[in-house]
């Protein structure tokens, strides 16, 4: 098996979805198309020919961000047309892996370097939009019904861990506004931002440059007094959940070696990475099998990661993960730059955002080996990757 490098990863602002939202007049595919002509302006020493795979992943594969859009895409972000590409969806974590997809494949010797990434229009595309479920998933009680929305596993897990309070979650996600923006204030934020074109019927033309879900001055008080909207007097709220958004992501992979010959940058490198199934019901569980099951082929611990970036879809599932692992709420290892519950979650491309995130951590943090980037999945998963900094000093 070949070394496999994440070179570099880019993402547009992530925008709230709906008429309002900074991308209602914006196609799908264009906001993806936007982070790969990014990644190809920022690396002019890959050739456009030595790029062997787009994958892209989406949620809801229709319309805009249908038609094998890793093809589509590639072809309009003018890419050579004999480079090939495909779609595919794991919710959440489609990002996540194409990155582990086409990893392996590098990793395997059929490709040498790929791009990967994902995009999601929930404006556009509400997730589950022209899906057809069998009705037998429920009528023969293989889910809970509640498993098919995700507010209600959320409120799920909440009742499997009590001592995962409303006021837990809460505080958590008004650290996570407050180390967003810091981050956006002192630069840690922004680099791997695309600016993109935005066209309002209102407005006409705009430029999308920053995220437009955060809400900085958040305050724990201000949470308090929010609706439950997936139970009476639950502890689910808009403020301690990710919101609806729209957005995208790509990142530049490559065999360590190819990446050298070509003078591309090493950002980490891949160590191992590990899916797992969970009661769907309570899908914000995943992260903790799949991180465990990654360990124990790994042969790691949870003792020798230096850093975490694990998706905020609800604060009550980064709390199990880091409850079942004896992790403290606040360790400032986890999510140093704020998560999902301040910039967004636009589900099939937030893979790609943790991993551009501890990329850039690990630049700066030559005294940390390891990181993790893990995130819960609907339908009952969870997704764990484990990454090593190339900028690693050694024990000191």
């Amino acid at each position: 098996m070949r070394n496999v490098v994440f070179v570099e990863g880019v993402r547009t602002p992530f925008g709230k979805a709906g008429d309002k939202g900074i991308y209602a007049g914006t196609r799908a595919d264009d906001l993806v198309v936007n982070a790969i002509r990014e990644l190809l302006r920022r690396h002019p020493e890959l050739p456009g020919e030595r790029v062997d795979e787009v994958a892209i992943a989406a949620t809801t594969q229709i319309g805009d961000q249908g038609l094998t859009i890793g093809r589509t895409a590639a072809l309009l972000a003018g890419l050579p047309k004999s480079v090939p590409g495909f779609a595919l969806d794991r919710m959440c974590a489609g990002a996540m892996t194409a990155v582990t997809t086409t990893a392996s494949g590098i990793g395997f010797g059929a490709y040498d370097i790929a791009i990967a990434g994902g995009v999601e229009h929930m404006g556009r595309h509400p997730m589950g939009e022209g899906v057809d479920p069998n009705p037998r998933i429920i009528a023969d009680k293989l889910v809970d019904p509640t498993a098919l929305v995700m507010g209600q596993t959320a409120e799920n897990l909440h009742d499997r861990f009590p001592a995962i309070t409303k006021q837990r979650t809460d505080a958590f996600a008004a650290r996570s506004q407050e180390k967003y923006a810091e981050a956006v204030k002192t630069g840690k934020i922004g680099p791997e931002l695309v600016p993109v074109a935005t066209r309002s019927a209102e407005l006409g033309w705009g430029l999308a440059t920053e995220d437009e879900p955060p809400r900085p001055g958040t305050t724990v008080e201000q949470l308090a007094g929010l609706k439950t909207p997936f139970r009476p007097h639950g502890r689910v709220t808009a403020g301690n959940a990710a919101g609806l958004n729209d957005g995208a992501t790509a990142a530049l992979l490559a065999d360590e070696d190819t990446a050298r010959e070509l003078g591309l940058p090493v950002g980490m490198r891949l160590v191992g990475y590990s899916f797992a199934g969970v009661e769907p019901e309570v899908m914000g569980i995943g992260p903790v099998p799949a991180t465990e099951k990654l360990f124990k082929r790994t042969g790691l611990s949870i003792d020798d990661i230096g850093l975490f970036e694990i998706n905020e879809a609800f604060a009550v599932q980064v709390l199990a993960f880091l409850d079942h692992f004896g992790i403290a709420d606040d360790d400032p290892r986890v999510n140093q730059w704020g998560g999902a519950i301040a910039c967004g979650h636009p589900l099939a491309s937030s893979g790609v955002r943790l991993m551009t995130q501890l990329s850039r951590q690990f630049a700066e943090r030559p005294d940390v080996r390891y990181g993790l980037t893990t995130m819960c999945i609907g339908i009952g998963m969870g997704g764990t990757v484990l990454w090593e900094n190339p900028a690693f000093e050694g024990a000191k």
